[in-house]
């Protein structure tokens, strides 16, 4: 058994292969619980704009899941940019952290559907929260057994992206408490956090960290690399 736990789940670009696969499927599957109106319903042009209105609550939840995904598979694409090495334990950390991304489009479709209930919200966060946590699980995981590239200023990475994954914690949760008021209210807010982190990528002024490169000469080089995190 001892030897069994050594020597699987070395192949780290397996890991890769399947959350890539997992993410790609699941951001598929978020767009099969939009249906396109009955056409027996609809007769006149206003028949038509009343049927796609009704569709407001699967449109939202839609865009804001969609998000939600790309977001977290940059984070842990990110991660996985500096990690270099696996073991049986870190294969199945990732596993746990794939559940929760298989389950967001039940949990969309499941606010979606009660989108007037704080409790189809409560369950939307809880996806959201243990998304958080089991992504800090895998860098986490990769820092005290040293998985990351030679080279790499794994506490400023890690530094970084922790940073920036409490503060989407933060600001989900804040969101989420949003429902106590209005549901709408709260998810609208939770759109506009997600939008925040995706329009992040594409400002001035990201969010850095500094990584020093070490090539075989023995000169370092200086970089900078886009905070990996959200």
């Amino acid at each position: 058994m001892r030897l069994y736990n050594q020597i699987s789940g070395q192949n780290i670009q397996r890991i890769e292969a399947l959350s890539d696969g997992v993410f790609a499927i699941a951001l598929t599957l978020l767009v099969l619980d939009i249906r396109v109106p009955v056409k027996e319903h609809v007769v006149y042009e206003k028949d038509l704009i009343i049927e796609f209105g009704k569709l407001t609550p699967k449109l939202l939840t839609y865009f804001l899941s969609f998000m939600t995904l790309g977001i977290f598979w940059t984070a842990h694409s990110s991660q996985f940019h500096f990690i270099e090495k696996s073991d049986r334990n870190f294969n199945w950390i990732n596993l746990s952290f794939l559940v929760f991304v298989t389950i967001m489009p039940f949990t969309t479709a499941f606010l979606s559907e009660y989108i007037n209930f704080k409790f189809a919200v409560f369950i939307y966060w809880l996806n959201l929260f243990l998304l958080g946590i089991m992504l800090a699980r895998v860098l986490g995981y990769a820092d005290r057994h040293d998985f990351f590239k030679n080279g790499t200023e794994k506490n400023e990475i890690k530094k970084a992206m922790m940073r920036r994954g409490i503060l989407a914690q933060v600001l989900y949760a804040l969101g989420a408490l949003l429902c106590l008021v209005d549901t709408y209210l709260s998810i609208t807010v939770l759109v506009l956090i997600q939008l925040y982190f995706v329009l992040g990528l594409f400002s001035k002024s990201p969010f850095r960290v500094a990584v020093k490169n070490k090539p075989e000469g023995g000169a370092e080089q200086q970089g900078n690399v886009e905070n990996p995190s959200h």
